[in-house]
């Protein structure tokens, strides 16, 4: 089959004779807040650099902006800011709480979906929704100021902006001309009962390399000051030292703007400022008549295309620019025919690869995912030492900093355009959910997924002791070991696209997982049990306390969760030496050892308590146990996650691939007669087609795998109508311990946490999450293809309807994204309990992939925009029912 014009740009970007991606949406919809442009003592991100600065004070380590894009060094950036004539600041970015602010953490207050995106670039399609009423700022605040932890959040659509639909849609699209020439198209639509007016400014800029110091040598930076310049009315000249000559031609505006991208100091903080045009000048201009606050020479490194509209009621306005490389003196003359012509190349690419069984309108929500996925990559930077030590131009940081955030990670030095868990909530990879965000993005662009993987084991990511880097609030915090899934999974999706299968990327990061399995054996092993701790592990309040902090009772917490990561780890690190002793045989030793390593761990946590293992006969299911100073152990018996993660860890091991392994099958068969005590965990049966034997490597008996399987699909369980619930639903009766004179408690909460546990934005005590809920199915799938059809088990529980382990898998499949597809209400779940999105025809078919989602009645909950792992449910259309 010949490959679509979008599949024949991704192949010549493999083959690096075009770069399509030099382009894309690689600004931050946030940098202020964050923990890189936070200087303070104390790591008070929030209040360092705080909305209110954002429109006066330039960035040093990355820019933000409506619906941006950027070149892939973020050098020359453009992106679009407006005003409806009412607000008291332009709308230049997206506006949302701090964490402090927040009754449920930080959270953005804004009604915007991305729509569309080729993996390239080539076309992208964005819709913010701008109320034409001022944008209630301070409303937004002082309510969920007012609100505590068990009341729900105050949205945009609660203050009544949208009343009458008095807002402009505001539809902003790409197309790429080729590689480097950007067509830009804004529609706005006054949706509204009366004719309003509308201010645009899309403003192109630099980001500030300039300012801090340095000549050249650090990443990012360049000798010589870049410059932007009018060229008559209608043209924006930009010369770069690295990224060279662009031109924006924009269509018929009232004037352009310039000024610098630089500090407003004196407004910030009552000093002069080194030029007399800053970064606010704009703002200022508009709203408050300064004039003089833009550069009358028509120069600077930021402006601005000023156009003024008034759109009657229902009508559209389009306006449209142009940013090239290339001398033309008739930019808009193919403008819609190539906006057309890349539209219609995107939607064959899409086509060419949604299976065919899907409905239209999981085909608009598989879509949309990954459109979302596409529009969430971002230019990281973030260089620790350089960040720790100060640049040369500013004040020297205060010294507590050598001994703060991130001071044990000076080797990281990042830059690079990396997949964001939310490009406003989470503007900073995550190591973990960066893992479930290759998945999907390999279905699109399986090079891309690739290099995420293989970047986050580079040794300017990864720790000298092989640790890999968590997040930038803590570098040094434990998430689950999911990286080896990560990568055999993309290794073989890319094989199954391509035709081949790409070993040197395995084998390459299998060297490097090979320190992070060290790390986790030496570091996270506090008794050398092969029973495992690792803090929180991702899952932040699932527990009766912080696992991440000390214990208030002393001693340590041997985890379930964090033992059955290691098996799983193990088994995957199993699987990948056996797909690479295919060519080279040495690795069957790896494989051996790994094999090896999986049984103890299997033994050990499959103890009864009194062998000090995880699993508890009389309950059947898996616990964390606390060891005590004394030397007491308790089981804290709290039906979560924790207890369902040991159904991750299996494997089979075909016939036909162990009759490859002459070595592996020889050693493991020595093991299985010489150490039976640690071969409970193994079975053996005939494959049906060679007459050869199969194993089955597997935490989890069938005798167990039953009794676990009992809970994880009982309505009163953990089964939601939605997915599988993070806390069984037993919890609405509180679970309580007493240990050394304290009470601790646990109790189901569906909806937003109630717990203040890591800042209170996210749940793990009963809501959804997709990236579990992926895995399980997962593990069901391979489950079945062991024991086929005929071990069933009930589904729901207790129903007596039989299903086997891969209809279970469907079912569950088939409950997740039912989140959003219209139910037989004709409602999207997810947004179910918001009114616009169910009754108005200009949001029925827009979607929200929420960070997770409540665990009775699925709305969607967490950062609003959290396509990387909620992206899964673009990978679960069209699996095998």
């Amino acid at each position: 089959m010949s490959l679509t014009v979008e599949q024949q740009r991704l192949l010549a970007h493999r083959q690096q004779k075009t770069n399509w991606k030099l382009w894309g949406p690689y600004l931050s919809e946030r940098a202020w807040g964050t923990v890189r442009e936070d200087y303070s003592a104390y790591g008070t991100a929030w209040d360092y650099f705080p909305h209110d600065h954002a429109r006066s004070r330039a960035y040093r380590w990355n820019e933000d902006g409506l619906a941006g894009i950027s070149d892939r060094q973020q050098f020359l950036c453009f992106a679009w800011a407006l005003w409806n004539g009412r607000d008291p600041i332009l709308k230049e970015r997206l506006f949302g709480l701090t964490g402090p602010e927040g009754n449920h953490g930080e959270d953005v207050k804004e009604a915007y979906f991305y729509l569309d995106s080729s993996p390239t670039h080539s076309y992208m399609k964005m819709l913010y929704k701008y109320p034409q009423v001022a944008f209630p700022y301070g409303e937004l605040v002082a309510q969920n100021g007012r609100r505590t932890r068990h009341e729900p959040e105050y949205e945009l659509w609660d203050t009544g902006v949208f009343h009458e639909n008095r807002y402009f849609d505001i539809t902003i699209e790409y197309a790429k001309a080729d590689e480097n020439d950007i067509l830009i198209r804004l529609t706005a639509v006054n949706r509204g009962p009366e004719t309003a007016v509308l201010t645009l400014l899309p403003t192109l800029w630099f980001r500030n390399t300039w300012t801090w110091g340095y000549d050249k040598g650090p990443m990012g930076y360049v000798a010589g000051k870049p410059r932007l310049w009018a060229d008559g009315d209608s043209r924006i000249m930009a010369d770069h030292p690295v990224l060279g000559h662009y031109t924006l031609h924009a269509e018929n505006p009232a004037s352009l703007l310039f000024t610098e991208n630089e500090t407003n100091a004196e407004r910030l903080f009552g000093v002069p400022n080194a030029t007399p045009y800053v970064k606010d000048a704009f703002h200022r201009a508009l709203i408050y008549g300064e004039s003089g606050a833009v550069n009358p020479a028509q120069e600077g490194t930021k402006a601005a295309v000023h156009y003024q509209l008034t759109i009657p009621a229902g009508e559209t306005a389009v306006r449209r620019l142009r940013l090239t490389p290339h001398p033309n003196t008739a930019p808009f003359n193919d403008f819609d025919a190539l906006f057309a012509q890349r539209l219609a190349e995107t939607d064959a690419f899409y086509a060419a690869i949604q299976p065919s069984s899907l409905s239209e309108d999981e085909k608009r929500v598989q879509r949309q995912a990954w459109a979302g996925m596409l529009w969430s990559k971002q230019l990281y930077y973030y260089d620790v030492e350089q960040w720790l030590d100060g640049d040369p131009a500013g004040p020297p940081p205060p010294a507590e900093r050598q001994n703060g955030r991130n001071h044990n990670w000076a080797h990281l030095n990042n830059f690079d355009i990396l997949s964001m868990p939310d490009k406003w909530e989470y503007p900073w990879y995550a190591a973990w959910d960066l893992a479930f965000h290759a998945l999907p993005l390999a279905q699109i662009d399986p090079d891309f997924a690739k290099r995420q993987l293989i970047l986050m084991t580079r040794e300017w990511y990864m720790h000298p002791n092989g640790q890999l880097p968590a997040y930038e609030w803590a570098f040094g915090d434990v998430n689950p070991p999911v990286h080896a899934w990560a990568v055999w999974r993309v290794y073989q999706m890319d094989a199954a696209q391509n035709g081949r299968a790409d070993r040197p990327f395995l084998e390459a990061v299998f060297h490097k997982l090979l320190l992070n399995f060290t790390w986790w054996v030496n570091r996270k092993d506090a008794d050398g049990r092969n029973v495992f701790q690792g803090g929180f592990l991702g899952l932040d309040n699932i527990s009766l306390f912080d696992r991440s902090a000390a214990l208030p009772t002393g001693g340590h917490l041997d985890q379930s969760d964090g033992t059955a990561w290691m098996g799983f780890f193990s088994l995957t690190m199993l699987r990948i030496a056996l797909e690479l002793a295919r060519e080279n045989p040495v690795y069957q030793d790896l494989a051996t050892k790994f094999f090896e390593h999986f049984l103890a761990i299997a033994t050990a946590m499959s103890r009864g308590f009194g062998g000090e293992g995880l699993w508890d006969e009389e309950d059947g299911f898996y616990y964390d146990v606390l060891h005590l100073p004394d030397g007491l152990f308790y089981p804290l018996k709290v039906r979560s996650l924790v207890g369902l993660m040991p159904l991750i860890a299996v494997e089979v091991l075909d016939a036909e691939m162990l009759a490859q392994m002459p070595d592996f099958r020889r050693r493991m068969a020595w093991f299985l007669q010489n150490r039976p005590h640690l071969s409970g965990n193994i079975m053996c049966s005939l494959d049906e087609t060679s007459g050869q034997e199969r194993h089955i490597v597997d935490i989890v008996t069938p005798e167990r795998l039953r009794r676990v399987l009992g809970y994880l699909l009982d309505e009163n369980e953990f089964l939601s109508p939605y997915g599988i619930r993070s806390l069984s639903k037993i919890h609405q009766t509180p679970y309580q311990v007493h240990v050394g004179g304290q009470t601790f408690h646990i109790a189901y909460e569906p909806g937003e946490s109630q717990s203040d546990l890591f800042g209170g934005n996210s749940n793990w005590r009963g809501p959804v999450w997709f990236p579990i809920n992926y895995l399980l199915i997962e593990s069901l799938h391979k489950h079945h293809h062991y024991y086929g059809d005929e071990f069933k088990v009930a589904f729901p529980t207790g129903s007596g309807n039989l299903l086997n382990l891969k209809e279970v898998a469907g079912e569950l499949t088939r409950r997740l994204v039912g989140l959003f597809l219209p139910d037989g209400a004709g409602q999207r779940p997810f947004a179910a309990h918001i009114p616009p999105f169910q009754q108005d025809p200009h949001w029925r078919d827009l979607l929200l992939f929420h960070e997770y989602f409540h665990g009775d009645s699925g709305a969607g909950l967490g950062a609003s925009h959290q396509t990387g792992w909620t992206g899964l449910a673009a990978s679960l259309f069209g699996q095998p029912a």
